[in-house]
Order: structure tokens, then sequence, then C-alpha cells
């Protein structure tokens, strides 16, 4: 069992689209259950008493555009424990890999990655939130989870 934690910085946008993006693909190869996927934030800015905001409206409707839905996700933020419990962490971009590092103090085991740097266009995914192009950070964590899939195929 292979165990995915996709991570930015509020867990209502990239990370979650990350997550079913990816769920979405591995249930297409018909290998959905060797894997637990998972998204997290490395702030809890979109989190209220101990209750995350859901999927921002904007992300949900870009993964509806490609058929792939993700009721029920609510934010959560990453935790140090989670470093024993997942197999690779994939940041959206530069600053969410500082943050992860503030959250689990040390990657010793080098779990921690950026996810456009499995492709061929190495980097942080764009960002929606400022930009408000989600059918461009769709495309960036389309081609990143492309990525990541044919390598966790090529090491098994």
């Amino acid at each position: 069992m292979k165990r995915i934690m996709f991570v930015c910085h509020g867990n209502i946008c990239r990370s979650p689209m990350a997550e079913f993006i990816f769920r979405d693909m591995l249930k297409k190869q018909g290998i959905a259950n060797e894997f637990v996927v998972a998204s997290s934030a490395t702030s809890t800015e979109e989190i209220w008493n101990g209750i995350g905001n859901p999927v921002y409206p904007p992300a949900k409707a870009e993964l509806l555009k490609h058929s792939i839905t993700c009721d029920g996700k609510r934010a959560v933020q990453l935790k140090k424990s989670d470093y024993d419990k997942y197999d690779i962490f994939l940041a959206m971009d530069s600053m969410n890999i500082r943050n992860i590092g503030k959250i689990f103090g040390a990657d010793p085991l080098g779990k921690v990655h950026k996810l456009m740097d499995l492709t061929d266009r190495p980097g942080d995914v764009a960002d929606p939130w400022y930009s408000g192009r989600f059918d461009v950070a769709y495309k960036d964590i389309y081609e990143g989870c492309e990525a990541l899939l044919k390598k966790l195929q090529q090491d098994t």
C-alpha cells in the first residue's frame, strides 16, 4: 500500500485538486485499492474551530469540468505525525516546502518533493487563488500527477 499526501497552503484549491485528480487516475488504471491518497494544508487559515472549509467553489467547478468530484472534502492541517504515516509528500510550491519543513522539522527519508519537479517543467504549480486561472492549475496538477504515477509504476 503506497501512501501519498498532497500539500498546499490552505487545502482548499491545489492540494485537494491533486488528491482527486490522482485518485481518478488510479481508479481509471484499476489500482486505486493499492493507494491511500490524501491532502492537507500547511496553515490553519481555512480551518475554524477544528472544522475545515470545503474545497473552494472555483476549484470544485474545475474538477467537475473533468467529471471529477470532491464532495465531502474539508481542509485539514498537516501534522508532524503524518511524516511516519505517508510515503511521499508532494508540495505545490516552494513556500509549501518551507512550511512543511517547519512542521516536520526534518526530512531524513527524503519524502518531501514539489509535484512539478517530477515533470519536464520543474517548479511551482500555478496558484489559482491569485490568478483565478483554475484551468492552468488543473493542467499543471494533471501533468504532475501523470509524472507521479509513471514514477511509482517504474519504481515497482
